[in-house]
């Protein structure tokens, strides 16, 4: 019985916890200080060394969107393949020698060719009695502007006899009818010097009456600067049963 009390109250092991408490609590906070201070030491290294490393890194500050760029590809590039280069001898570069206006050729010029230079007429040129300067005579009735030129007009031709087109007899009887849009040239008298379909009915019989009665009309000229002049007029021509 005895044996058993003395063992159950024994004050062994709550006596060396107390005794050993205060050496446990200064090793635990003396190894906790040490190992922070490490950490503080290799960290203050490693901003030392990195500073000196990247201090001459320029700084690149992006403000918006459009300053990051495009992105990366993701496509794989071509090998580039090497090719070897000709050995050519450089060119010899001489010092430019100053000459005339004349001897100097203009690379832009266009030599015309034996058929083109025969295709040129020649305008009359004739020499007055007093001065014997040189006078070129162009007749400006011969000039006709094309259907696409641009031609300045104050006051556009105006109509004053119209002529009905014949109807073709076979489209006609075959009950075809359409609109026909002629473009004529109207000269300084008020005549029609020339005339096209502008934009076809889609019947060939009906486009040649209306460009043949084109003739046949009648117009006030066009003027310019209080002048008739030639100039282009557009009109429809209905073809109706």
């Amino acid at each position: 019985m005895e044996s058993s009390k003395s063992v159950l109250y024994s004050p062994y092991g709550a006596y060396e916890q107390k005794s050993k408490y205060q050496f446990n609590f200064l090793v635990g906070t003396f190894s906790t200080l040490t190992f922070v201070i490490l950490i503080l030491l290799v960290a203050w290294l490693i901003s030392s060394m990195s500073e000196e490393e990247y201090s001459d890194v320029p700084v690149v500050v992006v403000k918006t969107v459009a300053d990051l760029g495009p992105p990366p590809s993701i496509t794989k590039s071509k090998p580039q393949i090497e090719v070897a280069q000709p050995n050519v001898a450089a060119p010899k570069v001489g010092i430019p020698k100053p000459v005339a206006d004349d001897e100097v050729m203009d690379e832009d010029v266009v030599i015309a060719t034996r058929e083109e230079l025969a295709e040129i007429v020649a305008p009359d040129i004739t020499t007055s009695e007093s001065g014997g300067e040189i006078v070129v005579d162009i007749a400006q009735d011969d000039y006709l502007p094309a259907p696409d030129e641009f031609v300045k007009v104050e006051i556009y031709p105006e109509m004053i006899h119209e002529v009905t087109p014949k109807y073709p007899r076979l489209a006609e009887q075959a009950g075809i009818t359409g609109v026909v849009w002629v473009k004529a040239l109207v000269d300084e008298s008020g005549n029609v010097r020339r005339a096209i379909v502008g934009k076809s009915s889609g019947t060939t019989s009906l486009d040649e009456a209306a460009v043949e009665a084109a003739y046949k009309y009648k117009y006030k000229p066009g003027i310019q600067n209080g002048r008739p002049i030639k100039c282009w007029v557009s009109y429809k021509v209905d073809f109706v049963l």
